[in-house]
């Protein structure tokens, strides 16, 4: 059986997806057991029970693959990165003590390239996850988009409403983005391998990120006036403005997904521009 951490979550919900095609049961390890399951019964679930290693080790046995997709996206309070980092290796740990064959993990591009928590706690947790005695598949996507997506999402939500919106830093910074259910393929590949294995994943096109931010507000006819903030504000402000938009947007730009079915009179650039690989 294969299991995967966060199932009802983003890129967890697509990687099930994907699994379910050729197996007929997957467990899930959550911290939201309690929530609609939207793959009924093919759906085990467990909690992710990181403040108990015998529960933990309990729901990982039998498991052939785990798939890893669990991170924090902020700091807060006592949900840190180090924190992140700590139930990582927990998990980890409980995976080899179940006797788990290998191991997925979803991390980001060049972790290591970054000085700032949320990326030097990802450069961790693949050195944690390489360090295991499982055979591994280490996943780097780039920004993600498609089904509900966060960041292309959030920024949409931003330029309808603000009059001002801030780019961190240059914003002449390159991304390629990659649909999430890419991602999801590229990780179900990577566990039906049997070698190590660390995977870039990343979309055909490139853009700079204030390239990206031009290309939405044309999507969404809105254009406020771009400013370029220190990266270190920009960073300061995302946990407030993610949270607002997360109350009071988190669908604003779903229509305007590449691949999903609009009204005639939106804008189609975005859709067109940001391609699927292959």
């Amino acid at each position: 059986m294969d299991v995967v951490t966060g199932a009802f979550g983003y890129t967890g919900r697509f990687i099930t997806r994907r699994l379910l095609q050729s197996a007929s049961v997957v467990r899930t390890l959550t911290d939201h057991p309690d929530r609609p399951n939207p793959f009924g019964e093919r759906a085990e679930v467990a909690r992710l029970a990181f403040d108990d290693r015998p529960a933990l080790v309990a729901s990982l046995r039998g498991v052939d693959v785990l798939y890893n997709t669990y991170w924090i996206r902020f700091a807060r309070g006592d949900v840190t990165f180090d924190r992140a980092v700590r139930n990582t290796r927990r998990l980890v740990d409980s995976a080899v003590e179940a006797g788990a064959r290998r191991i997925v993990h979803l991390s980001i591009t060049n972790p290591e390239a970054s000085s700032l928590p949320y990326f030097t706690g990802k450069a961790r947790a693949e050195q944690l996850v390489m360090e295991s005695p499982l055979r591994y598949g280490i996943v780097r996507p780039t920004v993600l988009f498609g089904g509900g997506d966060v960041l292309i999402n959030n920024i949409a939500w931003l330029l309808r409403r603000l009059p001002v919106f801030g780019i961190a830093g240059s914003g002449d910074y390159r991304i390629r983005p990659v649909h999430v259910d890419d991602v999801a393929a590229i990780a179900v590949a990577a566990g039906r391998r049997e070698d190590d294995v660390v995977l870039d994943a990343v979309g055909p096109e490139t853009f700079t990120f204030e390239e990206l931010v031009s290309l939405i507000a044309d999507t969404v006819a809105h254009r406020p006036v771009i400013v370029h903030v220190p990266p270190r504000v920009a960073l300061a402000m995302c946990p407030a403005l993610t949270g607002t938009v997360g109350r009071n947007g988190q669908n604003d730009a779903r229509a305007r997904e590449p691949g999903r079915a609009r009204p005639a009179s939106e804008p189609a650039r975005l859709q067109t521009r940001c391609k699927r690989t292959g």
